[in-house]
């Protein structure tokens, strides 16, 4: 009989009729199964019971004491035995009573981990003891039972490993008889239906049976096509038929409900019987033999492990082979068992011994079967060599035998290819001379390198090299490299580096690491800058500017690529992108590498540039689809180059121990271990011996040497022995470690062992790396990362266990083949060894899974579609898709999509899916759909179904930019949106529910530490200790706390929470910051920065500096003891300072810390411009001395402390520079009716703890200004003809372009050209207003036209722009120079004329400066006198910088109209105005109806006008400009695709830069031109006589350029183009809008905001300006509307939205500047005394607002005495300022006269601090 399993034994033993349990929930069980990693010895959570499992069931409460017991031990025994082995060790005592079992036991402990201490064991024992009486005498019979059965599950886990399927007997459904056929009620017709049916598909399987026999080809078809899932069915027909029957698939599914009616026998009672000469029960084989965790274990469960399932399959294929050798054999019937099997190859001796092997593997062979041989006992246990030649067969000469207590397989190395002869490898010395310093020392390139050289140095090709580990692939990397570095080489041999840039993406920062030290070395002759930029690793702008090559992972270039291509970013620059390690693309890391290569691609196509890709990789099954993914030409870029190739043939050994009990697993290990070390020792060999923990190394160490002095051997192992050949290496490194503080490494070393791992001091690791070099050690224990950081091989490599904890997964997990292939890298050294040996030792089940994929790697899939959802939002966020359609586009640029083409039932796709869909277009736009709206749920994106548009949210940008899952964004908001207030420790315990720390788990071993740290960390803990937030929650306290645990563990996960948990803390504060929330963006603010600093906000913010400037404790324990805040030390010296901490030489020491901490001198100023809008105005100075940094960055906001909101956010970085410099915020915000009491502003230090300021904004005094009156209504009248001017002159000026009047010109007509009243009239641009002004002229010219004797008047027209004022000169000069004979003049501060020119004069063109330093001498001017007619276009500037020019020279033009009673007209042109009756009261306009005042609504247009207004996020301008280039794009695509389209931005820089994008969008979309409306021959002659180049070449391709950098001719010439549609995208600056008439369809405003060079920031562009720019969309004569797109920085879209369609109120800024035009007046003669310059402020707009606003200009309120009081006061102060700079003089405290300085000042037109 066969043994039955250890299984079965277990639950005989621990159940005490377990068939009467209730069947168990296996779906449960296998999902439980799936989520607990297998047994590891470090962490099992399932193996060990934890102190909640130890209590269950008991029938009294446990005492405090037990528990404290319980957690004894667990301390004990994790020192003893390692953290996974406590309960074993803690039962194992308990079931030892008597001394000589605890001494047999204690012996078993000490050979699976080594000598333990006897002191530690005799405090374990009766604390083992006390637990195990206590849990036999208090567990229930209940209790037990499911005790019992969850230990049976475990067992179940450990016999038959964690691969299993299980399925359950008692869970199977039996077939319902009714649904069968009754084949006895069936007529004939039906009998000869299902005989056709079964005929059919026996010649199916007939066909099919390649590999099996037709009865299992027929017996698998059946079992498949009668599942009613169609999925499954598919899969099971993919497994069993292959990919290559596609066709056969397809048949079997269309007529699965006919098959599904048959039995097995209906289809084999069609087989054609074999001749009789062959005896067929000769090979009547039964199953292969279960392995040792197969078949059936209890009567409710049956186990089928993936394995079994290949073993069988593997199985049926060799049977079927030698059933078809057997068939070529019938002449030897007879004698069968001999004749044909010794034909195949087989001796009788080995015969014999299979048939030996086979009957102690207990088949139950009968008399007749035990005298033959058969198929199955050739393929029975024993050893066995394999001669496979197909792909999924191991090497050839592979062995495979069973040892006790493990199976060892042996692979042999593979063949070597033949030593390469010299011709047939290149020589170094054929590259140029300048390229050899990178090979130095090489005379040749090796096979692999000479192969690749023309395509690497000559080409600038895609490449892929597949090639074995240590083949030299870093020389393909370096030959890249060498070739784009010649492209930077003259012709004169020097190598210019400036503009190389080339980026290596490593795998892991520590290879990282070394390839930066490596490519330092070999290209610093060059002078290439290698650069790391890693997550530990972060640089500057300036470093990334100037280093040439960049190292980096792929999550941190995923990161940098996902902020956008902007001109002159890192991702823009690169044009070389090496990538190691390909072969990531199979690991849960390889969707970032898709992600980065697809965004590579997608950028290479937009922006027409050349990126150039490298990818080394491993072996690949698949290398292909990997090719062509990288777009890697397979006939010249892709190189595969097989294990032959390696430079030291490497032999590998593959151990899988057996054994359960973890503690003979251990000693199993180290006892195997010991074997390989003393073979290699034994000839003269290094060992590395890799394990995955840092204590494991001293563990390991000591247990081999242990097993050394017990055998015997402890001489083979040392160095220092006499006679040895190393012994001076030995002496020589001997006295170096003698000198270490690292005891075990001291002890392990005299014994000739080393060890290794991060956790050492660099010191020690660098002395043990340089002494095993030197061979001065035999054996080094070290972790795996010693694999990857530093190249130090050794000829013998072991890998002792294969389980790693991963922290970021909180338990163990199985070591990646990427890591088994490094570390067998490492074995065989290139320069001494012929050959190297690596040996694994695993676990017996890991073992199959090994092998497998050494002998047959699967194709490599995609794990993108996991990631799906990340991803996306990362493309929507930054722009780069922004449908779905471009999202399918997107994501055929994938390896996902590749494989997906190959592979579809791996995706969920159906077999037959490209039948119908050839290029999946259906199944990626169903699979990015989906991601889509799950990311919409989330409100990461916006995804509108219909249009199939993608738009991002702050949400997701946030989640993009601090690379954060879309669960943990689910979490957040959920957390978020119960309250807008929670404490500190509820926000800590919802950020450490993210999903970043949910692998996280918490061991028995930990428990106790853990509580200690609990009691010492200031916030409270929400939920048990026990769950993973909770475990992240104390490790993020104690870290900042700076309290460091003890545990290996523990250390490592805190490690890992802090790094993750600042980057998730950080992204919490962005989203409620976003959100608007004020005191949550406080709490989480304030938690990232104690994260960053490692201090709590309660601390003194001189924690944070003390570690630098080495501050005694002391001295903060007394800063914190006495509560001295920093306001408090600022007022003290130094001496009081030293009294205070105790000590007195520090108090100057300290006091210098603390004015170096960087704080801001605020103050904040609030002015109401109507009743809702509130103006703040931030003054800020920095106070403090900068010291710890080149620039300070602060978060300031301001917000409601009633309704916790926040209104205006943003911040601000300072430089060194600046320091000295008063910095100036000034924003609007919302007020609300009654007012609240008051507003907070927030100014928070970004990086440092305890730095916060809160101002109040009090609305106590605040007076908010009247509601304005209403627009004028535009009425409905019939347009003038010409006819109306009523004068023949004057018609023929407009006759050529119209015959009437607008609607606007209309109704203003009468006043303009039959009255003399002043005028004020505010319409929208583009309505006419210019007209409007010419009417005024013709108005004052037609008495001089009608009566020719008639005095000469003048009139004067004030431009806000030179570039206006030209265009206003051009065109008046033909309309009334050349028409009406009139004078026309410029004066402005290009064109000065002489006074005679001036008084002859009828009209003339100035600037609002020029003309105030003309009229300032108006007493000496007659020409000012003789002004009758003043036009001031666009008034509405006043309320901007320049606005007291403006009101200074209207007030200056009534005030001398009023002296010299001379009538001046006034006209001003301006948008439409909000507080138009106070600006019309100034000028002397009567407010009645068609008086004079005329403020049409915005809306008022001969055109309309649709406004679309998108907000950008990013804090930075560049890459937020740089983003708006693909809407800029698709709005012109959308709304103007044949028409002109003006698109306005801020700078020179960015005309260039838009245009160029805009040309890229249009060769991806394959129409490059498709905006050029000439002749491509023409417009190159035309480019021809074009000077500037950026210019010359977007006319190419219709896009022009227009700024004021551009010469006469160039400009006039792209203006000529673009007004006769020539070309039908004009990109220019801000100044085109005043200065030139180009109306156009489409206007999209790029960006509102500039940058001004006075306070070196960029600052947002007037709503006029805006207004102005906006007012060019549409043409009357062509467009039936217009169409305007503004793109603004996101937090001002509100802002925008508000002021673009409802009037802006005019407020004065005369006030700041009052000093120089008080100055200009005295100096003038105007003003003679202080009363003069109270009666001068009277004639100003500012008086006229100060009356009815108030509190926006300081004054308390608007009574006569108040205001009187408010001017004198500013008059005073005022003069007293001049006095003091030397511009006037103060008789009797009232007389004021100018001085030579003052007269100067006016003169030239200077401030008057300059001449002071």
């Amino acid at each position: 009989m066969k043994e039955s399993p250890r299984f079965s034994h277990y639950l005989r033993s621990v159940v005490p009729s377990y068939h009467d349990l209730s069947p168990i929930n296996l779906v449960e069980m296998e999902a439980q199964r799936a989520l607990v990693p297998p047994p590891s010895d470090e962490s099992e959570e399932d193996s060990v019971l934890s102190y909640s499992d130890f209590i269950t069931g008991s029938n009294d409460k446990p005492s405090s004491d037990l528990k404290e017991t319980f957690k004894k031990f667990m301390t004990i025994a994790e020192g003893l035995v390692g953290s996974s082995n406590t309960s074993s060790l803690l039962f194992g005592i308990g079931e030892a009573p008597s001394p000589t079992e605890l001494r047999a036991f204690r012996q078993e402990v000490e050979r699976g981990f080594g000598v333990i201490d006897s002191g530690q064991w005799a405090k374990a024992v009766p604390l083992a003891r006390i637990l195990a009486e206590w849990h036999l005498e208090n567990c229930s019979e209940e209790s037990n039972k499911s005790c019992a059965l969850k230990q049976a599950r475990r067992a179940l886990a450990f016999e038959f490993g964690y691969d299993q399927e299980f399925q359950s007997i008692y869970s199977q459904t039996p077939p319902n008889p009714t649904s069968l056929p009754n084949r006895g009620a069936m007529d004939s017709k039906q009998s000869l239906e299902i005989l056709d049916t079964s005929k059919e598909l026996y010649d199916m399987c007939a066909k099919l049976a390649k590999d099996l026999p037709i009865i299992e080809v027929a017996r698998g078809i059946l079992t498949a096509v009668k599942i009613i899932d169609d999925a499954i069915t598919q899969e099971s027909l993919f497994q069993l038929l292959g990919e290559e029957e596609f066709d056969s698939m397809l048949q079997l599914l269309s007529r699965k409900d006919q098959f599904s009616l048959l039995s097995v026998d209906d289809v084999m009672k069609h087989e054609t019987p074999l001749p009789s000469s062959f005896h067929m029960q000769a090979f009547d084989i039964p199953p292969p033999l279960p392995t040792q965790s197969s078949g059936p274990i209890s009567s409710q469960f049956t186990v089928r492990s993936a394995a079994d399932m290949a073993s069988e399959k593997k199985y049926r294929k060799e049977r079927n082979k030698a059933l078809k050798q057997a068939h070529a054999l019938e002449d030897a019937q007879g004698e069968v068992g001999k004749d044909w099997l010794s034909a195949l190859g087989f001796s009788e001796a080995y015969l014999e011994q299979e048939r030996a092997l086979g009957l102690q593997k207990g088949h139950d062979f009968d008399q007749k079967r035990a005298q033959q041989v058969t198929i199955d006992d050739l393929l029975g246990g024993g050893r066995r060599e394999y001669h496979g030649v197909d792909s999924q067969a191991l090497p050839t000469g592979t062995t495979r035998e069973w040892k006790q207590g493990y199976e060892e397989v042996y692979v042999p190395p593979p063949r070597r290819l033949p030593q390469a002869q010299s011709h047939e490898l290149v020589s170094v010395d054929t590259l140029p001379e300048w390229a050899r310093g990178a090979f130095k020392g090489i005379e040749y390139l090796n096979r692999i390198q000479s192969t690749i050289f023309p395509i690497a140095f000559h080409s600038a090709e895609n490449m892929l090299v597949c090639a074995p580990t240590g083949a030299g692939k870093t020389n393909c990397a370096v030959l890249s490299l060498l070739q784009q570095a010649a492209l930077h080489i003259d012709s004169h041999g020097a190598f210019d580096r400036t503009n190389f840039k080339a980026v290596y993406i490593a795998p892991m920062k520590a290879l990282a690491q070394e390839v930066v030290s490596s490519m330092a070395a070999r290209l610093g002759y060059l002078g290439i800058v290698v650069k790391e930029l890693t997550g530990d690793m972060q640089l500057s702008r300036s470093e990334v500017d100037d280093a040439n090559l960049i190292v980096t992972t792929p999550e941190k270039w995923d990161v940098v690529t996902r902020k956008g291509g902007t001109d002159g970013s890192l991702a823009t620059k690169c044009k070389l992108l090496i990538i190691d390690e390909v072969h990531l693309l199979a690991d849960e890391r390889g969707a970032v590498i898709e992600s980065v290569v697809a965004r590579t691609q997608r950028l290479v196509e937009s922006a027409q540039t050349t990126v150039r890709i490298l990818a080394l990789s491993a072996t690949l099954p698949n290398y292909k689809d990997v090719a062509i993914f990288l777009r890697v030409n397979l006939e010249r870029g892709l190189f595969f180059f097989g294990p032959e190739f390696r430079p030291v043939p490497l032999q590998q050994t593959f151990i899988g121990i057996s054994e359960k009990n973890r503690m003979r697993v251990a000693a199993q290990q180290n006892e195997r271990a010991f074997e390989v070390c003393l073979d290699a020792v034994r000839n003269g060999h290094q060992v590395m011996v890799f394990v995955h923990a840092r204590k494991d190394t001293v563990r390991t160490a000591q247990a081999i040497r242990d097993f050394a002095i017990q055998e015997g051997y402890q001489d083979e192992f040392t160095c220092n022995k006499p006679g040895d050949k190393y012994q001076d290496s030995y002496d020589r490194w001997d006295k170096q470690v003698s000198k270490s503080r690292n005891v075990e490494l001291r002890d392990l070393f005299s014994r000739g062992f080393a060890m290794h791992h991060a956790g050492m001091l660099r010191a020690d690791r660098s002395l043990v790396e340089k002494a095993f070099k030197d061979h001065a050690a035999k054996v080094l224990v070290c972790t795996a990362t010693l694999a990857w950081g530093v190249n130090l091989p050794a000829h013998s490599v072991v890998i002792k266990g294969t389980e790693v904890y991963d922290p970021s997964k909180g338990g163990h997990v199985d070591l990646s083949m990427l890591d088994v292939n490094q570390i067998f890298g490492r074995a065989g050294r290139p320069q001494f060894d012929q050959s190297g040996e690596a040996t694994m030792i695993t676990s017996h089940e890991a073992l199959p899974r090994y092998l497998r994929m050494l002998g047959h790697q699967a194709p490599i899939e995609s794990n993108f579609g996991s990631a799906l959802c990340d991803h996306l939002n990362a493309e929507v966020s930054s722009g780069t898709v922004t449908s779905i359609n471009e999202a399918v586009t997107w994501l055929s640029y994938t390896y996902f999509y590749v494989r997906m083409l190959k592979n579809p039932l791996a995706y969920g796709l159906k077999y037959d899916i490209r039948d119908t869909d050839p290029e999946l277009h259906v199944a990626r736009f169903d699979k990015v759909t989906a991601a889509a709206k799950q990311l919409d749920e989330l409100r990461m994106i916006r995804f509108d179904p219909r249009s199939g548009n993608l738009a991002a949210t702050d949400t997701g940008r946030t989640a993009s930019h601090f690379y954060i899952q879309h669960s943990t964004i689910g979490t957040f908001i959920e957390g978020i949106s119960k309250s807008s207030v929670i404490s500190d420790s509820a926000a800590l315990h919802l950020l450490c529910q993210s999903s970043e720390f949910e692998q996280l788990k918490v061991r028995p071993e930990e428990l106790s530490e853990m509580e200690k740290l609990k009691r010492n960390i200031p916030l409270e803990v929400r939920g048990p200790i026990e769950e993973s937030s909770s475990k992240a929650n104390i490790l993020i306290q104690a870290y900042i706390s700076r309290i460091r645990p003890t545990n290996f563990t523990l250390i490592s996960d805190t490690n890992f929470v802090a790094q993750n948990g600042a980057r998730v803390c950080r992204a919490l504060f962005e989203i409620v910051l976003r959100k608007g929330l004020c005191t949550l963006s406080t709490t989480f603010l304030r938690l990232a920065r104690c994260l960053d600093r490692r201090a709590w906000w309660y601390e003194s913010p001189l924690r944070q500096v003390a570690e630098t400037l080495h501050f005694p404790d002391t001295v903060l324990f007394n800063l914190e003891r006495r509560k001295a805040s920093l306001d408090q030390l600022l007022d003290m010296n130094a001496q009081e300072i030293g009294s205070l901490i105790h000590h007195e030489r520090l108090g100057g020491k300290v006091l210098a810390a603390v004015r170096s901490l960087p704080r801001l001198v605020v103050s904040v100023q609030a002015q109401p411009v109507t009743r809702q809008i509130l103006r703040i105005s931030l003054h800020i100075n920095c106070g403090f001395t900068w010291q710890h940094s080149l620039t300070e960055s602060f978060w300031i906001w301001i917000g409601d402390s009633e309704n916790d909101h926040i209104y205006h956010s943003e911040m601000l970085v300072l430089s060194k520079k600046q320091r000295m410099e008063e910095q100036v915020l000034v924003f609007t915000i919302p007020i609300s009716c009654p007012l609240p009491s008051q507003y907070l502003v927030h100014v928070m230090n970004d990086r440092w703890v305890g730095l916060d300021e809160v101002h109040a904004v009090s609305f106590k005094h605040l007076i908010l200004p009247s509601q304005h009156p209403p627009n004028s209504n535009l009425l409905d009248l019939v347009p003038l003809p010409l006819a109306a001017l009523q004068n023949d002159a004057f018609e023929k000026i407009y006759a050529e372009k119209m015959t009437h009047f607008n609607p606007i010109q209309t109704q203003v007509f009468h006043t303009l050209y039959h009255t003399d009243s002043n005028v004020l009239l505010g319409a929208p641009t583009s309505s006419g207003k210019t007209l409007v002004a010419e009417l005024s002229i013709l108005r004052m010219l037609r008495p001089r036209f009608e009566a020719s004797n008639h005095a000469k008047k003048k009139c004067v027209y004030i431009a806000p722009l030179k570039a206006l004022a030209r265009e206003r000169l051009k065109d008046w000069s033909a309309k009334f120079g050349e028409k009406l004979g009139l004078m026309v003049v410029e004066l402005t501060g290009d064109v000065t004329p002489e006074s005679s020119v001036l008084s002859q004069a009828d009209i003339i063109i100035t600037t609002p400066e020029k003309w105030d330093g003309v009229t300032r001498s108006w007493k000496k001017r007659g020409f000012v006198r003789d002004v009758s007619v003043v036009i001031i276009d666009e008034i509405h500037l006043l309320g901007e910088d320049r606005g007291p020019v403006l009101e200074v020279i209207i007030s200056r033009m009534r005030y001398i109209t009023a002296k010299t009673q001379n009538h001046c007209r006034l006209i001003g042109l301006s948008t439409a105005l909000a507080n138009a009756h106070d600006l019309a009261d100034w000028l002397g306009i009567d407010p009645k109806p068609g008086k004079g005042l005329f403020n049409f609504r915005p809306a008022v247009r001969p055109v309309p006008m649709e406004v679309h207004i998108r907000g950008f996020p990013g804090q930075h301008y560049c890459p937020r400009m740089a983003t708006m280039n693909k809407p800029t794009y698709s709005a012109i695509m959308e709304h103007s695709p044949k028409n002109p389209v003006l698109v306005f931005v801020a700078s020179r820089r960015q005309t260039r830069l838009t245009a160029l994008d805009i040309i890229s969008y249009c060769a991806a979309a394959d129409n490059p031109k498709q905006f050029l409306n000439m002749a491509d021959e023409e417009m190159e002659a035309v480019s021809l006589t074009i000077k500037d180049e950026a210019l010359r070449h977007t006319l190419l391709f219709g896009v022009g350029l227009h700024h004021a950098g551009l010469n006469d001719h160039d400009r006039s010439t792209v203006e000529e183009l673009f007004v006769n549609q020539q070309i039908m995208v004009l990109v220019c600056t801000s100044t085109l809008a005043w200065g030139v008439n180009f109306p156009a369809r489409l206007v999209v405003v790029k960006g509102t905001e500039f940058f001004d060079p006075k306070v070196c920031r960029y600052v947002d562009f007037p709503v006029t300006d805006v207004l102005q720019m906006m007012g060019r969309a549409g043409r009357p004569q062509f467009d039936d509307k217009g169409i305007a797109c503004v793109f603004v920085h996101a937090p001002k879209k509100n802002f925008y939205k508000k002021f673009l369609y409802e009037p802006f109120p005019l407020e004065s800024n005369l006030k700041e500047v009052l000093h120089n035009h008080i100055n200009a007046e005295i100096a003038g003669g105007t003003i003679c005394n202080k009363l003069d310059a109270v009666e001068y402020l009277t004639w100003t707009f500012f008086f006229r607002r100060l009356l009815v606003n108030p509190s926006y200009y300081g004054c308390e309120d608007a009574s006569t005495e108040t205001v009187q009081k408010f001017l004198l006061s500013l008059i005073d102060s005022t003069v007293d300022d001049l006095v003091r700079a030397g511009c006037v003089s103060v008789t009797k405290d009232f007389d004021v006269a100018p001085t030579t300085a003052g007269c100067i000042a006016s003169y030239y037109y200077l401030d008057y601090r300059s001449v002071g």
